[in-house]
This record gives structure tokens, sequence and C-alpha cells, in this order.
């Protein structure tokens, strides 16, 4: 699937603009704060409903205005066309429409436009905050798996109802109550766990060989899942767990975490910036290959600041990588405009290039 024409309207720093993007690699380049990465969140909003940054719909309303209007026109690998449209006003929330008709719900537009983004923010994927981590699964898994989503959905409600129960309890004998929302838990527990351990096992091999195409094979990347419930369901981890839950207040069981490994050490601890950079690549990379096999359509590849800690080599190979067609459409933001069309010009590669200064967008190059 790619997105055919895009516009926006009063989308943070962008007043107006309407894009005509290619199906192949296309480029903006600009100084920081030009706006180039705003561009590449529209295309992430319509995809997720929210923002890809740390931000909420009122502070994506540009400054002085009351909303925002974000419209795209998209082309899936089997010749469908689909139009969706996003709107938020700061005293009227927000909407959602596929092809003109509006959604109920706005989980249920998860997954219609398969996204992939690689972008500075994703740093937790490589430091120590599993709870990132698990959003990011959350996120990822959701997208083509609907019965995961609904899963996930009444696990949510289940633990926000423990946890509001343990505040009021003082002892396990008054826990019978508990037993009702831990057979909650488990089952769909079950079923997040079990998917959880299958998408980090298909990731693995995948993750791999995009690393080894991305570094020269010059390192070896792993991923493995950890997590409580391998060797014990997910009722007997919450039973051992009920005194020290009604303790601390709050439901301490059910961790599950994402290893990432390089030469057999911690990739955190071990791994270089540009190590950590090409590792969070080719997971997403990874991710991207899974949805497309499932769902039988190539996601939009998004690439926030493309040269961050990544050197020239490791560049070249990415370039090389998503050059070929394989991966469909790709959106690449980048701050130097020389250095990035020189590395796509070594490659060989075609693309649409656009320049962003202060929200305004030109396009400069067209490819054949």
């Amino acid at each position: 699937m790619y997105i055919r024409k895009l516009s926006l309207l009063n989308f943070k720093n962008i007043a107006q603009a309407d894009l005509e993007l290619a199906p192949g690699i296309n480029c903006f380049t600009g100084r920081n704060g030009a706006g180039k990465t705003n561009v590449i969140d529209a295309v992430w909003y319509l995809a997720m409903c929210k923002s890809s940054l740390a931000m909420t719909d009122g502070q994506s309303v540009r400054h002085g205005e009351e909303f925002f209007l974000l419209n795209g026109e998209y082309l899936s690998d089997g010749g469908r066309h689909e139009t969706v449209t996003c709107s938020f006003k700061r005293n009227g929330g927000k909407t959602l429409k596929r092809n003109g008709k509006e959604y109920e719900r706005l989980s249920e537009h998860i997954g219609a436009v398969p996204t992939v983004i690689v972008s500075p923010a994703d740093i937790f994927l490589v430091s120590d905050a599993a709870d990132e981590r698990r959003k990011w699964l959350n996120s990822f898994i959701s997208q083509n798996d609907r019965e995961y989503l609904n899963a996930l959905i009444r696990y949510n409600h289940a633990l926000a109802e423990r946890n509001r129960l343990l505040k009021q309890l003082r002892s396990a004998a008054q826990g019978d109550l508990l037993e009702v929302f831990d057979m909650q838990l488990e089952a769909h527990g079950r079923v997040i766990h079990a998917k959880r351990a299958e998408t980090i096992e298909k990731l693995g091999p995948i993750v791999a060989r995009h690393y080894r195409a991305i570094s020269g094979d010059r390192e070896k990347v792993e991923l493995s899942y950890r997590s409580e419930l391998n060797g014990a369901t997910f009722g007997e981890v919450l039973a051992a767990a009920r005194d020290r839950d009604i303790a601390n207040q709050f439901t301490t069981s059910g961790v599950d975490d994402v290893v990432r490994r390089i030469g057999g050490y911690p990739l955190k601890k071990y791994g270089s910036q540009g190590q950590q950079k090409s590792f969070l690549i080719a997971l997403k990379l990874a991710q991207h290959a899974i949805i497309a096999e499932e769902t039988g359509e190539r996601p939009i590849l998004l690439l926030d600041d493309l040269f961050d800690k990544l050197d020239a080599s490791r560049l070249e190979a990415l370039i090389t990588l998503v050059g070929d067609g394989s991966f469909g459409q790709t959106v690449i933001s980048d701050c130097n405009h020389t250095r990035l069309t020189s590395i796509l010009d070594n490659c060989g590669a075609r693309y649409t290039l656009f320049t962003v200064e202060e929200g305004e967008i030109t396009e400069e190059r067209r490819e054949a």
C-alpha cells in the first residue's frame, strides 16, 4: 500500500500542504524544526489515529488555530483505492473517516493502513524501559491481529479493575473478588502471551538477516522473549503473587520483555550508538516483512531523521536495501540535503525530493 496524495491543514507548523507522493522513495529535507517530521507524523496519524510523538491531539493543532485536518488517498497493492480523513477540533474532539464513513471506535481503523516507523524516539527499544517495548509490541501486533487487539483491550480493563480493588484490600482473606479478575486476566493474558512469543520467534531470524545486510556482516544480533508465563500459567503466577499484590496495592505479575543481544551480550550495555540504531532499523524492517506476509499489503515505511548515529557505509547499505522496490513506499526525512541526495545517487536509487522550510513544502525532484 502507498499514499498517493497527502493533504495537511493547520497541522503543527504546516498551515497547508497538498503533496503527491511517489510509490518508491520520498525524501523530505530541511533544517531542524522546519517541519520534516511533521509530514511523517501526519502519515502516521492517518494510520494509527494518533501522533507518533508524545503529543496530544490539541498540541498538534497549529498555533492560533482551532482545528487540524489530514487527508490521505491510498492505493493498495491489490489496486484498491482508499481515502482516510482525520480531523480534530479543540472543542469538538477527533473524528476519523475511511472512504467517507466515520468510525464508531477509532480502534476499528488499526491495521487498515499498515505503516511502520523508525524515529529517534525508538531508543526505548534498546533501553531498560520494558513497558515501552510492550507498547511497541502491542501496536505492532494489533495492526494485523484483531483477536489480539480485543484481548488487549479486555485485559487492560480487567487489570485496571483489579488494581482498583487491590487499593481497597487489607488482607488475602478479603480477596475473593480478586479471583474473578484473575480468571479474566488469565483468559486474555493467555492470548497476549502466545501471540507475543510467536511474534518474537518470527522476528528473530529476520532481524538478524537485515542487521547483517546493514552492518556488512560485522556483528551478530539475537532476539528472544522472556516472560514469567514461559514456565507457568497466569493463574499460578497471580496466585503466587497475591500477598505481594495486596501489600503493594497493584498487580506485580505478568512481567515480560524482549531480550536484545549483540555478539552474545546485552545490546544496551555493549552496543555502540551506531550498532543500536542499526538494530532498531533491522527490527522495524523485520516488522515490515511480517505485516506484509500476514496481510498481503506492504506497509508504508517511515524513516525519520535517517542519518542519526549511522555512518556512511551503514546508510548506503540501508538505502540499497529499501531502494530495490521490495519494501514498497518509503518516506525519509533528514536535515542534510547534500548528504542524503549524494548517498541516494551513489546507490542508484530513484527518489522524489521535497524541501521543507518553516512549514512550507516544495517539490524539487520527481523520479522518472
